[in-house]
Parts: C-alpha cells; structure tokens; sequence
C-alpha cells in the first residue's frame, strides 16, 4: 500500500482511532456524519494537524507521521482539494495552478507552460488570464483540482470537493473528477457526506463513527450490507438487529420478521422503503410479514412520499403522492404494513 496510516488524535469530546491503507492508483472515500473525525483524518494526512499517536506512511519508508517525526505540509507530496477552492484571488488562473510549481523552483516560463497543459486537461483552455473572481463555481473547482495535480503528488487528499456546487454544477464537475482520478496514478483519499460522490468515485470505502471505522468495503458492499443506522440510512434502508431461526427472524426492538432463506444466529435484517406495502386494512389472504402501524412523519422524496411508520416494527415506506392521496394518509394514521419475504435482505452481524 502506497498510504498506510493510523490516525490518533484526541480533542475534547472527541477520540479518533482511524486505521488506514490506500494503495496507488485506489479512490478510498470515508464517509461519516459530523463530526465523526473523518476530517480531522484528512488534516493529519495533509501534515496541518500533528496526531496524539499512530503513525503515517507513504511508499513502505517515507515517514510523515510518527512518535518521533512530524512532517509539515509543505514537506509531503500530496496535492489538496478543499471545499470552497481557495485559489489566491490576486492572481490569474494560470498563475494559481502554477503557484505549487514555483514554490519547488520550476521556472516561471515552465511553469506556466505545465499549468496551461493542464488547464486544457481540465476543460479551461482559455480561462488562465482570469482571475478566480471570474469563474463559475465549477469552473473554480476545477482549477482547484488542476493546482492539485499539476505537481504530479504522490497522494491527493480531497475534502468534500463538490459540496459547494449547485446540483447540475455537481453532476458536470463530478464527472470530470471521476475521469482525473481514474487516471491518477497515486494514492487519493475523498472525505465526503455525500454517499452518491462516495459510490460514483471511489474504489473503496470506510465509514467512520465516533472516531473508530465501523464499515469498509466496495462502494457495493457498503451499500448493499450496512452495519449501522447511519449507513442504512445514507444508502436508503431500514435496517434492524435481530436474531435468526431458521426463516423467521426475532427483533431485538421486539417482533419478528419473516425471512426467504433459512439463517441462524445475531443477524441484521434490511429493507427497502419501496419494498413496503400499505393498506388502510390488513391485507387478503396471508402474507408472512405484516404489521399494523402508524404514520408519523410523511416527506416528499424524489416523485414518491417517503412515510416513517412506528410500530411492532419500525419501517420506512415510499408511497407515490397518487397512493398517498388516495389512502387519504395523514401524520398519525393508522395502516397495515406489508413486505414479502423474498424482499427482505438478511445478513450476519
């Protein structure tokens, strides 16, 4: 692994214990809500917070972090993506991009020369005269990341890089970061909040809960099998704690929920909110898994009604707003529940 890092830092409330790896040419995004230290993760890794304890590593032998050794930024190899860009606004474009360049010696003539290279790599060609204050947000944005690349880094950190952007603004910039990482040879670690950035351009991923990693894996493990509320919810799942015997699995909030597969032991059960059924009364004949329940929050989501029902079991369910007309549906209503076992995803602890 190019990256290999362990992270301790200890800040009142807070008690970061974050082990890492990133191995070149790897996207590993970490995910997590606020504050959850997944920032003060990407700042140690920048050399702009010295850590409490652990230790940081680039290439198996260049020590940035240890008990003994704290490299400062300007030091490391690694180029940064913020949030909001942070170009220098007293200077052009071409000038910003180039600023990393000129710091290291590289002639003005040069480096010039390279930044316009990648100005046209990142769809500015003709924008370097410019001052930041003339860019759209996107078009700063990419700037930005072009000031990160341009000096070839062995790591490139990028901290919530499309948070700032309007949502069609995002969608483009998205895109164009999705094909410069797909080609960046080094290691790159994306703290984000964003689970669809997280899915869209990284390779891996780790979730971090009060200050501890609590998930990792393929974008597509993480989404498919979550492991706690909060990822359960970035991905769009109920998600309940249980255990199994055979096809029925027994809550540990209370109820029980009817399985397609036979399963043993502490399991967690998942559903879809588009999975769940609701009726005004209990549904004909005999399905496995139905609850009577009520309403008590109903949002628009996307072209559906996303309703939070409590209950014996606790589930979310996405309605059309046509459905949710007709059931004549309000905030304490009471309806009945169904979901079919075969939709019922059910994995181990």
């Amino acid at each position: 692994m190019s990256l290999a890092a362990r992270v301790v830092v200890r800040r009142g409330s807070l008690q970061l214990d974050v082990e890492l790896t990133v191995a070149d040419g790897e996207v590993l995004a970490v995910l997590g809500p606020n504050g959850a230290g997944k920032s003060t993760v990407l700042r140690v890794l920048a050399g702009l917070l010295p850590p409490d304890g652990g230790r940081v590593v680039v290439d198996g032998d260049q020590v940035w972090d240890s008990p003994e050794e704290h490299r400062p930024a300007h030091e490391r190899s690694l180029g940064m993506v913020f949030q909001d860009h942070l170009l220098f606004p007293h200077l052009s474009v071409t000038d910003n991009v180039a600023f990393g360049l000129r710091t290291r010696g590289v002639r003005r003539a040069d480096a010039r020369a390279t930044a316009g290279d990648w100005l046209a790599r990142v769809s500015l060609t003709g924008l370097g005269d410019r001052r930041p204050g003339q860019l759209s947000g996107g078009q700063a944005q990419r700037a930005a990341l072009a000031r990160a690349l341009v000096g070839e880094p062995r790591v490139l950190l990028l901290d919530e890089p499309l948070s700032a952007l309007d949502a069609r603004t995002r969608l483009t910039v998205r895109a164009e970061l999705h094909r410069h990482l797909t080609d960046y040879a080094g290691s790159a670690v994306l703290v984000t909040h964003d689970p669809v950035d997280a899915m869209a351009l990284a390779t891996r991923v780790v979730v971090v809960e009060d200050g501890r990693v609590v998930q990792a894996g393929t974008p597509a493990e993480v989404a498919r099998r979550p492991r706690t509320d909060y990822v359960a919810r970035l991905v769009g799942l109920v998600l309940l704690a249980g255990t199994a015997a055979g096809t029925t699995v027994e809550l540990d909030g209370g109820g029980t929920v009817a399985v397609a597969e036979d399963v043993a032991g502490p399991v967690f059960v998942a559903v879809r909110p588009e999975s769940v059924a609701l009726y005004l009364s209990r549904p004909a004949g005999s399905p496995r898994n139905v609850w009577p329940l009520r309403l008590v929050a109903a949002t628009p989501h996307g072209s559906v009604v996303r309703c939070d029902l409590a209950g014996e079991v606790a589930l979310t369910a996405d309605v059309t707003a046509t459905s949710f007309a007709e059931l004549g549906l309000a905030r304490g209503a009471e309806v009945w529940a169904s979901v079919k076992a075969s939709e019922v995803a059910v994995y181990p602890r």
